[in-house]
């Protein structure tokens, strides 16, 4: 009988459908899973997955290099550059020849720590030929963050290893004689990529230029690279190079088409939390403006010899920002407008208050990090401010306006630019007359408190009408009426006595009383006005 049957020994149909489970998750392609270390989480970018790809889907607030396509890359092919900025990233990409005898790179025999180095063209050898460098950086919660990624060529073993060298430099000293790039100053950085091959994990180390002090090779004397700090063992940074990869897309690449597929070993990338490691200090300004990259022959600082160059190009690392008050007023020539701030600075500067007239402005540089800023313009005599407007290319966010309090408010973190103006229009005057009539009849007009500055719009503008009518309160029928074009405080009037036109055409034929108005349009300038209060009477039959 069936109910006698034994049942068939082995796993529980539920493990076994649990196993089913866990191998279906198990052959899920890694590119699904998000991988990020701590650096990456907390900065919102894949920075140590060994692809391009956004693993996280559509998100703007986690990202990965492809997140910047679409990217525009100028310059002459092969030495080309891309600047983008997204979800407030700042990104920076720097092309370079490859597999060419023209290919830039450095003199044989060039150190790490040689300063000013000689540079040639020459092909540099598989490992080291490097066709780009991505930069990307932020600050976020008060800690400055920077990716870096390195693409080389394909290469002729999967155990390649690479050594890459990312140098930032201030660029306050100028350029080295002859050459493109900087002279270094103290304070200069070298963030280091090394990578032995195979299952390796690439390891990240920063060094500071300096003056004075210990050299990293022990054997050189300042002013050379400091001693190293390792970023990784001190848990600052994480990389990952795409090591087995068949091919990861690279979408953002100068290349037609664009998106072009990077082979086992050709693509690294990292993540280091700039803060965290000490390169920034938070209330403190530090800025770099120029990057290039380089490889070397090894990881050995004293001995490696530097071969292919990729850069150098500008690019503003910085934890502090930039703020920039314009001011413009209607018509121009306004002075004295004053201002408060809340900024701070540093280097400590008297920032609060200052002062502006018409055309001028006032920059703000190494502007602290910080939430609820504020600019706010004093009461002005005699203006009223009309608009308070913020470039397109400012970065710095929460910005709101209020021209009734005349605060100009925002948040602003490293690397980030606020560029405003301020507008104020002068107020109106009220321009009156003093009217002289006759009973020919004619009659004249002493303008006085006229505002003649600057342009006004409007072919109706500036005119004052001298008008004749037949009742009380310049009412009935309208018997004549002269209009003048009014430039000046001075008199007008309907005939030559004056410097208005020659007399009208109104002849009183019979006894009769009249009554004189005259009426001013305004301009932007000016209010207009209208005044009915002169009375012209003519006995004609009682007349000598």
């Amino acid at each position: 009988m069936t109910l006698g049957i034994a049942p068939k020994r082995g796993k529980p149909r539920w493990l076994a459908l649990l196993g089913l489970v866990v191998l279906g998750f198990s052959i899920l392609p890694i590119s699904s899973v998000l991988a990020t270390g701590p650096v990456g989480t907390a900065s919102g970018f894949e920075d140590d997955d060994g692809n391009l790809i956004d693993n996280s889907g559509t998100s703007d607030s986690i990202i990965d290099w492809n997140s910047f396509a679409t990217t525009t890359w100028t310059g002459t092919a092969p030495y080309q550059i891309s600047d983008k900025t997204f979800s407030g990233w700042k990104f920076k990409g720097l092309a370079d020849a490859q597999a060419t005898t023209s290919d830039s790179g450095f003199a044989g025999g060039v150190k790490q720590d040689d300063f000013c180095a000689t540079l040639k063209n020459g092909k540099a050898p598989n490992k080291d030929d490097l066709k780009r460098i991505y930069v990307a950086s932020q600050d976020i919660n008060g800690h400055t963050y920077l990716n870096l990624a390195w693409v080389r060529i394909p290469q002729n073993t999967t155990s390649a290893s690479a050594h890459v060298a990312f140098e930032f430099n201030k660029g306050t000293d100028g350029l080295c004689t002859g050459s493109v790039l900087a002279k270094r100053v103290s304070g200069d950085m070298l963030i280091v990529y090394d990578f032995e091959g195979g299952s390796a994990a690439p390891v990240l180390t920063l060094r500071k230029w300096v003056t004075t002090g210990a050299c990293e090779i022990s054997s050189d004397s300042a002013p050379c690279w400091g001693t190293a700090v390792n970023l990784t063992a001190g848990g600052f940074a994480e990389a990952k190079v795409n090591v087995g990869s068949t091919g990861t897309s690279d979408t953002i690449s100068p290349s037609s088409p664009a998106s072009v597929s990077l082979a086992d070993s050709e693509f690294g990338e990292a993540g280091i939390d700039l803060t965290a490691a000490g390169v920034f200090t938070e209330g403190t300004c530090n800025s770099f403006g120029t990057i290039f990259g380089v490889s070397r022959s090894s990881g050995n600082s004293g001995q490696a010899a530097m071969e292919d160059i990729v850069g150098p190009g500008t690019f503003n690392l910085a934890n502090c920002g930039t703020v920039i008050i314009r001011k413009v007023t209607d018509p121009t020539g306004g002075t004295g407008f004053g201002f408060t701030d809340s900024i701070v600075s540093n280097p400590a500067v008297t920032n609060s208050p200052f002062s502006l007239d018409d055309g001028g402005s006032k920059t703000f540089t190494n502007v602290v990090s910080g939430t609820g800023k504020t600019v706010t313009e004093d009461a002005p005599t005699g203006y009223t401010l009309t608009s308070i407007t913020c470039t397109a290319g400012s970065t710095a966010t929460n910005v709101s306006t209020n021209t009734t309090t005349r605060v100009l408010s925002f948040d602003i973190s490293g690397d980030q630019t606020l560029d405003c103006t301020f507008t104020n229009t002068k107020n109106k005057n009220n321009p009156g007359a003093a009217t002289t009539p006759t009973a020919i009849p004619q009659d004249s007009a002493l303008i006085s408190g006229l505002d003649t500055s600057g342009a006004v719009s409007g072919a109706a503008d500036k005119e004052l009408h001298f008008q004749l009518w037949s009742a009380a309160a310049c009412t009935g029928t309208k018997l004549y009426e002269k209009t003048v074009t009014v430039t000046a405080n001075t008199t007008y009037s309907t005939d030559n006595s004056g410097v208005g036109p020659s007399p009208g055409g109104y002849t009183m034929a019979a006894d009769e009383t009249d009554y004189w108005k005259i009426v001013y349009d305004g301009d932007s300038r000016n209010n207009g006005f209208s005044d009915c209060n002169e009375t012209i009477q003519v006995d004609l039959t009682n007349s000598p």
